[in-house]
């Protein structure tokens, strides 16, 4: 997923602007890992990075995860499809049913154009089940996924808080001023990462 330009990642980032494209993320323990790619300019070349951040997730991004837990259970034949089978339109709550399973991460393939998710269930013994869906293309006139359309806008929304925290958005500040904090604001700082590997 290509965004327009926006503060560059990191707690002590310029007012240069640059291009995010998500390929993995994965929440474990309330925490972030992710894997990107930064352009700083729309000609420069684009840097690879992998991270961890050790603030806690926002619960927004926690809220559109959740919202692919619906396609994670049909692509992985968990569920079958019912009349109450999808969450609430206006506030997105999943249904009872959905209570075993979790999102922990997703993959982006061919430039955004496809995905696959990666989830767990929660077993009647107390083990875990892990799961990973099969690889969900959007470009395909004939989508084998009927509901490839709405994955895609699921996975948008959930792509779009990846970004944000990586641009800072967690539970541990003041959200005001996410994109935009000032030197005389320490309460605005925005994210702390653990090793970051960047290639030229």
């Amino acid at each position: 997923m290509t965004t327009q330009l926006h503060a560059i990642v990191g707690p002590a980032a310029p007012a240069t602007r640059s291009i995010i494209r998500v390929q993995k993320a994965k929440v474990k323990n309330q925490h972030l890992t992710c894997e990107f790619t930064e352009q700083r300019a729309d000609d420069a070349p684009p840097r690879a990075f992998c991270l961890t951040a050790q603030e806690q997730v926002h619960p927004d991004l926690l809220h559109w995860l959740a919202q692919l837990v619906p396609h994670l259970c049909l692509l992985c034949e968990q569920l079958t499809e019912t009349p109450h089978y999808w969450p609430d339109d206006e506030t997105g709550t999943l249904p009872p049913h959905f209570e075993p399973f979790t999102l922990t991460g997703f993959s982006v393939g061919s430039g955004g154009r496809g995905v696959t998710l990666i989830g767990q269930r929660q077993l009647a013994g107390g083990k875990v089940l892990n799961l990973t869906s099969p690889y969900v293309s959007f470009d395909d006139e004939q989508p084998t996924y009927a509901y490839a359309g709405l994955l895609e806008t699921a996975l948008d929304a959930a792509t779009t808080e990846v970004e944000a925290a990586l641009r800072g958005k967690c539970t541990d500040y003041r959200q005001l001023d996410l994109f935009e904090p000032t030197a005389d604001e320490p309460g605005t700082a925005l994210i702390s990462l653990i090793p970051v590997v960047a290639h030229a």
